[in-house]
């Protein structure tokens, strides 16, 4: 077939474990264990739709009007979203990452954002994606190869499967006590509030049933290992994602409010994205990183199975 519109595919294996990562965007396109899909991927002939798998760097989610200011100098990003008015999900999506190290279970891809109008900033992007029999692991490093501090922030955007279980069954839990609250016509931050008495509060994984959520949550609970969890379960699986240190936000979207965010005849999932920090973080600094010259903002999180029904 001619080349995938993602580009060059790497196979992971490890057991019964499989992955496939993609040079388009550095992203990840499927995750199975023993045949049973943990992501909602896309096929090999398409593109990712919907953030399907991708790194958003270096910000994740929205900036406002694409305009923010750093170190005292105003930039302007192009207008990625119309429909909000917005710069969304970074800069690498569609660009290509090269391979540096390779094995059965592992491949390291590299990818370096050159200065442009709106981020005259210089990265090196590195992503190491690795299987094991548990799951999928995710290790980024972003540096500053540039002369001036740069903002930066980090996201993923997986979307965990639901096989044949529909939305509203499926049980979903955040142990965050607080959430982002957004307004509806752009998706922009208005207040962070604590997720008690409301609709958004996850924690004791209640069925997602008309709940329609695209929020950051923070204030996570970590384990003893310094990572939270974030569950969905359905009646064929429990899908486990989890974040390390300096991955102090999550983003739940379960793109019920728009049926263009999840196409028909598409896997169906629900996105639960790491982040480094919130929507707009360009503008309110809240979780942004001024990394300096030659210093490196690392960070990891990883996707694992609890359980799959026979």
């Amino acid at each position: 077939m001619a080349n995938p519109p993602s580009g060059t595919q790497w196979q992971l294996t490890s057991g019964d474990v499989e992955a496939v990562v993609v040079e388009t965007g550095g992203g990840r396109r499927s995750l199975a264990v023993g045949g049973v899909d943990l992501v909602a991927g896309y096929p090999v002939a398409e593109m990712a739709s919907s953030g399907r798998g991708q790194l958003l760097v270096p910000w994740p989610n929205r900036v406002r009007d694409g305009r923010y200011t750093f170190a005292g100098q105003e930039h302007e990003l192009p207008i990625t979203e119309r429909s909000t008015g917005t710069a969304t999900h970074g800069l690498v999506r569609w660009e290509a990452f090269r391979p540096t190290e390779r094995d059965d279970d592992r491949v390291v891809l590299l990818h370096t954002v050159h200065p442009r109008p709106g981020y005259p900033f210089a990265l090196e992007v590195r992503v190491a994606w690795q299987v094991d029999p548990r799951g999928l692991t995710c290790s980024t490093s972003v540096v500053n190869v540039g002369a001036t501090a740069a903002p930066v922030g980090y996201g993923a955007h997986p979307y965990l499967a639901l096989g044949a279980t529909p939305a509203a069954r499926a049980r979903v839990t955040v142990p965050a006590d607080r959430v982002v609250h957004v307004d509806p016509d752009r998706l922009l931050p208005i207040g962070t509030e604590p997720v008690g008495g409301s609709t958004l509060d996850l924690r004791e994984g209640p069925e997602l049933g008309d709940r329609d959520i695209d929020n950051a949550y923070t204030g996570l609970e970590r384990g003893p290992d310094g990572c939270w969890t974030v569950t969905v379960e359905t009646g064929e699986r429990a899908v486990h994602l989890w974040g390390g240190p300096g991955l102090d936000w999550v983003q739940v979207f379960t793109g019920r409010s728009d049926p263009t965010a999840l196409p028909h005849g598409h896997p169906a999932g629900i996105a639960v994205e790491p982040l480094s920090c919130p929507p707009d973080a360009f503008n309110s600094g809240e979780g942004m990183v001024a990394l300096e010259p030659g210093a490196t903002w690392a960070g990891q999180w990883g996707i694992e199975v609890g359980r799959v029904l026979g």
